[in-house]
């Protein structure tokens, strides 16, 4: 039992509502921050034991701010704990939220959970979280729920949304102009899915190179299929490439000869 569950099972200060699989995930990614100064953002203050919960795991070096639409919840502002009032799926004071406070670290979306407030969420905060920050969303099991407007491949899910990060991480090798390099591409290590949560690693990425070393053990390695000659090979593959475009062209699944 990390440190965090510990503290949420001896906690009885204000309330705190985790899923129990939470914690070695939070641990995992969050536990290299302990102790230095950082900046965290939650967004979903509710009753206020999460950031508490923070505030004792990451030390006092540690600044913390969340985000509530109920402006009740400023009163549970304390010693490096600061609460915002704002809708997150409010752009508007979304983007105000990046003017007042700094670049940051770690940001937990513990919102509202709906389609809209996570996907404008992330695509207004992201590029405010630091070059070698984390971005996790979590409760992302609402995407299969209809009373916040999930579905199994439903369109406009925050699930189906972050699909498309997988593309972005694999940009370079896209041969299509329907998918191209772009800053997600550039900026992200790694995305992690795991029941109810997609973590985000950012760091700064170059295009990847290939390399190879050793000696070859095999002479006149060719990989054509057995049987073919070079220049019937040679033809095919080009009528291969065809063919396969048309297909890519629709979506239908590749061919290749037997």
């Amino acid at each position: 039992m990390n440190d965090l569950e510990q503290y949420f099972h001896k906690n009885d200060d204000r309330l705190i509502d985790k899923w129990s699989h939470y914690f070695d995930i939070y641990d995992h990614y969050f536990s290299k921050y302990r102790d230095k100064e950082i900046v965290i953002l939650e967004i979903g203050v509710f009753q206020g034991g999460s950031l508490q919960m923070w505030k004792n795991y990451f030390g006092s070096k540690a600044k913390i701010y969340g985000i509530d639409i109920n402006p009740n919840c400023k009163e549970l502002e304390e010693e490096n704990i600061e609460i915002l009032i704002g809708s997150q799926s409010d752009r508007t004071f979304l983007k105000k939220v990046k003017d007042q406070i700094p670049p940051i670290d770690i940001l937990i979306d513990d919102g509202g959970h709906t389609m809209k407030q996570q996907i404008i969420s992330f695509e207004e905060l992201f590029d405010h979280v630091k070059e070698t920050g984390i971005y996790l969303c979590e409760d992302t099991h609402t995407s299969y729920q209809i009373m916040y407007g999930g579905g199994h491949r439903r369109r406009g899910t925050f699930i189906e949304y972050s699909k498309n990060f997988i593309d972005y991480l694999n940009a370079h090798y896209s041969e299509q102009s329907s998918l191209k390099v772009n800053n997600f591409t550039r900026g992200v290590k790694a995305v992690h899915y795991y029941d109810s949560i997609v973590v985000i690693e950012k760091e700064p990425r170059k295009k990847p190179t290939r390399h190879t070393t050793g000696k070859a053990s095999i002479s006149n390695y060719t990989q054509e299929p057995s049987g073919f000659k070079m220049t019937k090979w040679k033809i095919k593959k080009s009528i291969l490439k065809v063919i396969n475009k048309v297909l890519r062209y629709f979506r239908i699944g590749g061919f290749m000869w037997k």
